[in-house]
């Protein structure tokens, strides 16, 4: 028999997944081409050709003995230091290959980090709407996710709110900006008194806060929209970085911690982490795709793609009616429900195809997800089964 914990995970399986496996059997009846799936944040452009290259090169020079053995349990080092120095040119910080640990994506960075900070009964926050498995990572190191309330009007934390929840028992925060679900990117405004409110409540309950900033679609940004790195603004800072994004690489499972010197019991966390990476099960990050990333590390994936895509969406239903808060990253589109239980609107979008998340796997129902990360031929064939929606709540 399971565990009961475990068995509480089950029965509770993702409403992200479900709706996917609801779109196969849509398909089945309908056929592919006339269900319209948004429900997955699974890139649809190809990896650019540079890592094709990247491969077959590293493949077919490498010892294969070498390539593929163990190797630290933080990475190769001359892949950290790659990483690192494209840091240092892009945000101007002065980070060397201690400060890196090469992870299984950004997933698998977050449950090491929150294993090297929790202790059991620790407090995590982080602010609605947010990625439903962090309360699964929090929770896999003892510790307990708590969610700062939304601000809709604009979906910027709720800082107001944010005060008054952190308390002695708090650990770490997590923001994940640009943000999943809604595309927003927190402004420098909003990280610049975040990190007063955290340096004021260190102060005042004498402890250490870290903040965890997971960006795994920091490279996804529109129209000119400058996504702040954290280090810079508050010294206990911690960044999760995925490459599945950035380089269309999910099911590679690439990514990094980085750990500043600058942050408090910074050469416990270091070591802490590389030996959490091991304790964990990962023991370290795939070794082909560590070297791929340190060869494609500057490389992006097509984003005005993604951003051809986010204008027509986002055109459309405005003119259709509905509200949604335009997305600035990501690939994204938070919209509101027109009735106030968001499940029964995701009911009747499948009657025309339609397959959105509910906002409330991501802690914020009344609203609903669109992953605009598909093809072009789903975002415009979906126009007519939108406007058809529409029309079915009064929108137009």
């Amino acid at each position: 028999m399971i565990s009961k914990s475990m068995k509480k995970l089950v029965e509770g399986n993702s409403a992200i997944r479900a709706m996917f496996e609801e779109g196969n059997r849509l398909a089945g009846i309908y056929g592919a081409e006339n269900v319209y799936d948004f429900s997955l944040g699974n890139p649809n452009v190809p990896a650019p050709e540079s890592v094709k290259q990247a491969i077959a090169e590293i493949a077919e020079k490498e010892d294969p003995l070498a390539l593929h053995g163990y190797m630290s349990n933080a990475g190769y080092e001359e892949v950290r230091q790659t990483l690192a120095d494209s840091i240092n040119r892009r945000f101007g910080t002065g980070f060397t290959a201690r400060n890196l640990l090469m992870t299984v994506g950004a997933a698998g960075g977050l449950n090491v980090i929150l294993k090297v900070l929790l202790d059991p009964g620790d407090k995590v926050l982080t602010f609605a709407p947010y990625f439903v498995e962090y309360n699964s990572y929090a929770a896999n190191a003892g510790g307990e996710l708590e969610a700062v309330p939304p601000q809709t009007e604009d979906f910027q934390p709720n800082l107001a709110e944010f005060e008054k929840m952190i308390g002695p028992k708090t650990k770490a925060v997590i923001v994940n900006t640009p943000n999943n679900p809604t595309g927003v990117v927190y402004s420098e405004a909003t990280i610049l008194e975040m990190a007063r409110i955290l340096e004021e409540k260190q102060k005042e309950f004498g402890t250490s806060i870290y903040l965890i900033s997971d960006e795994p679609y920091r490279e996804l940004v529109y129209d000119g929209a400058v996504v702040p790195y954290l280090t810079k603004y508050y010294r206990n800072t911690i960044v999760g970085y995925s490459f599945s994004k950035s380089l269309s690489l999910p099911g590679d499972r690439i990514g990094y911690l980085v750990m500043p010197d600058e942050m408090d019991d910074a050469e416990d966390i270091i070591e802490g982490a590389a030996v959490a990476n091991r304790i964990l099960g990962f023991v370290n990050a795939p070794s082909l795709a560590q070297k791929v990333a340190a060869r494609c590390c500057d490389e992006k994936t097509d984003i005005d793609f993604y951003d051809d895509n986010r204008k027509i969406l986002y055109n459309a239903l405005q003119e259709y009616g509905y509200t949604c808060v335009k997305p600035q990253g990501a690939f994204y589109m938070f919209v509101k429900s027109p009735v106030e239980d968001e499940r029964e609107f995701c009911e009747a979008a499948k009657k025309h195809n339609l397959l959105v998340v509910q906002g409330r796997s991501f802690g914020c129902p009344g609203f609903v997800r669109i992953s605009y990360c598909v093809s072009r031929n789903t975002v415009v064939n979906s126009l007519p089964a939108f406007k058809a929606l529409a029309e079915e709540y009064k929108l137009i």
